[in-house]
């Protein structure tokens, strides 16, 4: 939906949408209708489908059948879906976490960040996080145990604000937001330090917020910041989906979910999103299984 970028041209997930189109996402469904040998109809699958009641996906289409596991289905678009496995893949194949590492996540109650902290947490480090409300700040610490956590909105100087609850530095940060954020962490980051750069999202609707971060500090921190894409790590899906199952079982891992109901709401829905207004991973339901 974004103007021009040349990421537009550079990945097949940010190819540019058509006015009048059809757009795709991430989805759970029941297959209604199949000429397809593999693909029964009742068959529950997971793939890309539209924002729609009825999806038609041609042969090649990314689509599996789903065994759920005992899980609710929409587990499967999230927690055990793309944001999960965006979640495990940039903590533990890019940032690497050691026990006793001190972590920052950034838009924390979001899909993604709610799961960084909790799976670093899991690792033995020290986590905080932020978010734009009181409420959402209650959460990280009363729900999800974040060590500490803070609402951005609230505070003038973000730099002195990760000072006071970094003061022997950061040595992760998992940055969901870009623009002054992606900065002030720069700045307080420790030699060695990791960023896995997953979202921009300050930077979505407002170009004026581009994040420029201290290169000296970069270069002499020895600091790496990589971006990734949950489709460059399908080869741990495995891994990730094992490992998870097992923290939601035992109660180690808490799933959140925001969802709304029916075909209309998903305008609303994915506007919301860009509000802040989301705990955890916003799902729309389109029908009852």
């Amino acid at each position: 939906m974004k103007s021009f970028s040349v990421s537009q041209k550079t990945s097949d997930f940010a190819v540019a949408i058509v006015p009048g189109e059809a757009i795709d996402t991430y989805g759970v469904g029941k297959v209604v209708a199949s000429t397809n040998p593999e693909f029964d109809k009742g068959d529950i699958v997971v793939g890309l489908l539209n924002w729609g009641e009825f999806t038609v996906i041609k042969a090649g289409g990314m689509l599996n059948k789903l065994n759920t596991m005992g899980f609710p289905l929409s587990y499967h678009v999230g927690i055990l879906g793309f944001s999960g496995l965006t979640a495990y893949a940039g903590l533990f194949e890019i940032c690497k976490p050691k026990k006793g590492e001190k972590v920052f996540v950034s838009a924390a109650l979001g899909s993604v960040g709610n799961l960084v902290g909790q799976f670093a947490k899991l690792s033995g480090c020290y986590v905080v996080g932020c978010a734009g409300s009181k409420e959402k700040v209650a959460l990280l610490k009363e729900k999800l145990g974040f060590d500490d956590a803070f609402n951005y909105r609230e505070e003038t100087d973000l730099n002195s604000t990760l000072k006071s609850y970094f003061p022997n530095g950061i040595d992760i940060y998992f940055d969901n937001v870009g623009g002054e954020m992606q900065e002030v962490a720069v700045s307080n980051m420790n030699i060695n330090g990791r960023i896995a750069v997953c979202g921009v999202i300050s930077e979505y609707l407002d170009s004026e917020k581009r994040a420029a971060p201290s290169m000296i500090e970069v270069i002499y921190k020895r600091i790496k910041i990589q971006g990734f894409l949950a489709g460059d790590y399908l080869n741990i899906f495995g891994d990730f989906l094992s490992t998870t199952c097992d923290h939601l079982r035992t109660g180690k891992i808490q799933p959140l979910e925001d969802i709304s109901d029916g075909v209309e709401s998903i305008p609303s829905a994915f506007i919301s999103l860009y509000r802040g207004q989301n705990i955890g991973k916003k799902i729309v339901k389109i029908a009852e299984e």
